[in-house]
């Protein structure tokens, strides 16, 4: 018996790569509305009470309003949007979080999918706290870029066809970026990291960068130190992150924030200068493939008890 997924703001970008993910799948029953009907209230709430699963792909105050929609106890849902990310009664959906955040998952009603920046941040960060290598009080930055398409639809008709679009646009510069809360809780922090994202002129594709100045701890770990904590979480957990080997370079020639588009896999680096008491995080991953879409196709897996890895990739 298949499983019914209805899309709710299919026709968006992040449910567009939702539906193409899912396209062609035996196991998933796509339940689709009318275009001409997406804003009528009765006809979501039909479908969101007829599936199994409803994925929110909907501006937080439009997937508030598909949760209150749902009068039935059995549907189900994954929300994309950033209205549930840190409510307690949501389960955060980034399964490689912890060594039981996919038992977690597999049996929650509610999924809170995961922003974009943030799991950057939260694989790099919190296996160092748990492993007591830095406090929890410690002052993090984080300086991230994204593909356009994190923006949405304004962004992205900002950028395409437009050859006077910058190719390096920094914003959030006020630091009130609406996913410091989701940040913070996550990564288990006792403050919010001064955060300052930035957009490239590409399409998808990003990179989160946490710089570290060591020296200012009592007991300095190691460029290894912080590899093998790394390492060692993300060996004790499945899915789709990998830590990169350690490696003492000034550049890699092929590092670059779309060398994943299109999977749903996150690379982390360490680069480190010892003397210098210095290193810097990196966490590379498609911001539509592991930062959303990929991430709610995984979310969907778990839920449903099937394998994991099935279709996360744009086909």
């Amino acid at each position: 018996m298949s499983v019914r997924v209805f899309i709710d703001g299919e026709a968006g970008t992040t449910g567009l790569q939702i539906r193409e993910r899912l396209a062609g799948r035996r196991d998933i029953e796509i339940l689709s509305i009318a275009p001409e009907r997406r804003k009528e209230l009765d006809a979501r709430a039909e479908l969101l009470n007829s599936a199994d699963v409803a994925i929110l792909c909907l501006p937080d105050a439009a997937a508030l309003e598909s949760v209150s929609l749902i009068t039935n106890d059995s549907t189900r849902v994954i929300d994309a949007s950033s209205a549930h990310r840190v409510n307690p009664e949501w389960a955060y959906g980034f399964p490689e979080m912890t060594k039981d955040q996919a038992e977690i998952i597999s049996k929650a009603r509610f999924v809170s999918n995961p922003g974009c920046y943030p799991q950057g941040v939260i694989a790099t960060i919190r296996p160092l706290l748990e492993a007591g290598l830095i406090p929890s009080t410690h002052a993090f930055t984080v300086n991230a870029i994204s593909g356009y398409t994190g923006g949405g639809r304004q962004m992205i008709e900002k950028y395409e066809g437009n050859d006077k679009a910058s190719s390096y646009w920094p914003y959030g510069l006020q630091f009130g970026h609406k996913h410091l809360p989701e940040m913070q809780f996550y990564a288990d922090l006792a403050h919010a990291p001064l955060f300052q994202p930035a957009v490239g002129n590409y399409a998808q594709g990003m990179m989160t960068f946490v710089p570290l100045q060591l020296g200012q701890l009592r007991n300095a770990p190691t460029g290894k130190d912080l590899h093998e904590a790394l390492a060692d979480h993300f060996s004790s957990v499945a899915g789709d992150v990998e830590v990169a080997p350690l490696e003492s370079v000034n550049a890699i020639e092929d590092l670059s924030p779309e060398m994943f588009n299109g999977t749903n896999k996150m690379q982390l680096h360490v680069f480190a200068n010892d003397d210098r008491h210095q290193a810097l995080l990196v966490a590379i991953y498609d911001n539509l493939g592991k930062g959303a879409s990929g991430a709610a196709v995984q979310n969907l897996n778990i839920m449903m008890g099937l394998n994991e890895s099935i279709d996360l990739a744009v086909a």
